[in-house]
């Protein structure tokens, strides 16, 4: 069968299949009505909803999304976003205003959702690792050293360390085997060894190689300013790519107050061969050096504070970036 379908007054009915494609006068309000196959008009009816529905959860997500990007003060307590367990920052209304601040400069930037997703347990376990550094930094170096060897298996002798600070490493190794960071974990209380299986798998090599630190700047800077209750915008791990077709990899940006740019590049290793590159950068981009932050991982406040006097760019330590991404909110 087929569907005359008036677009005037809505008038709906089935006719014989011989009769589609052409178009008759309304019964009703006598204006032009076309005559479709009834699978083809179906067929629309349900992308016409189907667009109407994205378009609502769109909506809802960009209503939810506001609990993390304008911080309403009336949010109730037990309704606090979980940003450790959320998809709503990959949504195009909460970065929206990052990529109109690049675009004003006829800069592009392709953005990575699941650079954004914190649904995974890439952003608990960088915060776990970054808040207790100095004592699990034993961890992360023998898992590099294993990578960089090929090699699948670890063992940490913890036997000269504080019974406080083996808890906190067993506890981290533990976390790392629920969430299959790691393929098996045995701590041997006697011996005070814990043995580790690494996977092999590339997120989570290359997450031990550096990318936590991304992780773990951004999700401090994320609560440190969701809990300010102030309005911001902000991507991670994106590229940007200039009028004239060079493109750069940009770890971690906030737009806060939709005025005051932070562009954050994280460096876990030597760090030395780029700082002109980001020199250039900040200057291309037009950021004020006090906004263009070279996070260092483990290096001291003296040489924070020397390194900013010798170059173009502001050296910050992984504990006293909020500090300083503080002051230049006036905080």
């Amino acid at each position: 069968m087929a569907i005359l379908r008036c677009n005037h007054c809505g008038y709906l009915r089935e006719v014989s299949q011989e009769h589609v494609g052409k178009t008759v006068k309304c019964p009703v309000c006598e204006q032009a009505a076309a005559i479709y196959d009834s699978v083809d008009f179906i067929k629309k009816l349900i992308d016409k909803y189907g667009g109407l529905l994205a378009k609502y959860r769109e909506l809802e997500s960009v209503q939810n999304m506001s609990a993390a990007a304008n911080i309403p003060k009336y949010l109730p307590k037990d309704e606090e976003l979980d940003l450790h367990n959320t998809a709503v920052m990959t949504n195009s209304m909460q970065y929206k205003p990052v990529i109109q601040w690049f675009e004003r400069k006829n800069i592009r930037v392709e953005v990575d959702h699941d650079a954004l997703d914190t649904q995974g347990f890439f952003d608990e376990v960088a915060v776990e690792l970054g808040d207790n550094f100095p004592v699990l930094q034993q961890v992360l170096d023998k898992i590099r050293k294993a990578q960089r060897n090929n090699y699948t298996s670890v063992v940490l002798n913890l036997s000269n360390h504080s019974q406080k600070d083996i808890k906190t490493i067993t506890g981290f190794c533990r976390n790392l085997y629920e969430f299959s960071f790691f393929a098996k974990y045995f701590y041997n209380k006697n011996e005070k060894r814990a043995y580790l299986t690494l996977q092999t798998a590339p997120a989570i090599a290359g997450f031990f190689n550096g990318e936590w630190l991304e992780w773990y700047v951004f999700m401090k800077l994320l609560k440190h300013c969701y809990e300010n209750k102030g309005l911001f915008s902000c991507l991670r791990s994106f590229n940007i790519q200039f009028a004239n077709d060079d493109k750069y990899e940009v770890d971690v940006f906030f737009l806060i107050n939709s005025r005051i740019p932070v562009f954050i590049e994280c460096k876990s290793g030597e760090f030395r061969p780029f700082i002109e590159k980001y020199g250039k950068m900040r200057r291309r981009l037009e950021i004020a050096k006090e906004n263009f932050l070279l996070l260092v991982l483990g290096v001291s406040d003296e040489q924070v504070q020397g390194l900013t006097k010798m170059y173009d760019i502001t050296f910050v330590n992984e504990t006293g970036f909020i500090k300083h991404i503080n002051g230049l909110l006036g905080g």
